[in-house]
């Protein structure tokens, strides 16, 4: 096996052809098969099914990509960090569930680097996503949280993914809504007072699940639901139809403005508040950069920690 069949699949993956995966890799289409049967005769496993309309990922060359991902990943950070070209910019990202402190942290990282010589990301998406991107090295770091409800499912999740997880803050169940809500000035909110009100969610997909919910109490039945994707439209839907959200009561001001407010939970006896337990997930057996050591001190900063 070497890192051009790794490259060759990746990219016959992505193209979903042979004939387009020749063009952009600068080689020949019965060069390009050839390389890929003998991986798959060394390998002892079909990699693609082939046809009329293209190539698609078996099963097996499905599982073996994500590998294949990886190591060519670390290859191209050993490249980067220590390659003799000193033109290729550094690469830091970071894949979060939808927290204004996780992006306030990274703006105050990226503050203290010259943006020109390295290419930093940061992904607000579904927890699936980040759970992907942290797997297969898109990114070094990914936040979200666990709780009673979704620990076991979660860690679970997180184990086949190659993943561990790392402790950051605990904290309970916060109402979040804009100031001018009618519950703005209440000292907490139960339940029940929230029953003629919207309640929002971060869409997760079609294939959603409760564990995988970023709000807590996912599973209680509520009379109106507004699915989001994204912390901006969220916002405007607090404002507009006076919805609000359950969250860990953790918000930036500087960056999401001072119209929005927290208010504490109310727990009553179907509705129990739960811990929330914030952390970040990196891959096991692996060293954070430096860049990745100060993101995480920059967490910890931005959430009060020790």
């Amino acid at each position: 096996m070497t890192l051009t069949q790794l490259r060759y699949l990746m990219t016959i993956a992505r193209t979903g052809s042979f004939n387009k995966a020749a063009e952009q890799l600068y080689v020949s289409q019965p060069s390009l098969t050839n390389a890929v049967k003998e991986l798959e005769k060394e390998l002892g496993i079909t990699l693609f099914y082939r046809s009329g309309r293209g190539v698609t990922l078996t099963g097996d060359g499905t599982e073996f990509l994500l590998y294949a991902k990886q190591l060519y990943g670390q290859y191209e950070e050993i490249l980067e960090r220590y390659g003799k070209s000193g033109s290729s910019r550094k690469k830091f990202g970071v894949s979060t569930q939808h927290y204004s402190f996780a992006v306030k942290a990274f703006v105050d990282l990226a503050k203290q680097f010259d943006m020109s010589q390295y290419e930093f990301a940061i992904r607000e998406t579904r927890t699936a996503e980040v759970i992907s991107d942290v797997s297969t090295m898109r990114s070094e770091i990914g936040v979200l949280y666990l709780c009673d409800f979704n620990r076991k499912s979660m860690e679970k999740l997180l184990k086949s993914a190659g993943l561990e997880f790392h402790h950051l803050i605990e904290c309970q169940a916060y109402v979040y809504l804009w100031k001018g809500h009618p519950l703005a000035k209440e000292q907490s909110i139960c339940f029940e007072q929230l029953k003629e009100y919207p309640c929002l969610s971060f869409e997760q997909g079609d294939d959603s699940s409760f564990y995988l919910a970023e709000e807590i109490l996912s599973t209680n039945e509520y009379a109106r639901t507004i699915r989001a994707n994204d912390r901006a439209t969220m916002l405007n839907l607090m404002v507009g139809l006076g919805g609000y959200t359950l969250c860990s009561g953790i918000i930036c001001e500087e960056l999401n403005g001072s119209d929005y407010l927290t208010v504490p939970f109310e727990a009553d006896e179907g509705n129990q508040n739960s811990t929330m337990e914030i952390g970040y997930v990196v891959r096991k057996h692996t060293i954070l950069s430096r860049i990745g050591e100060m993101y995480a001190e920059e967490l910890k900063r931005c959430l009060g920690v020790p």
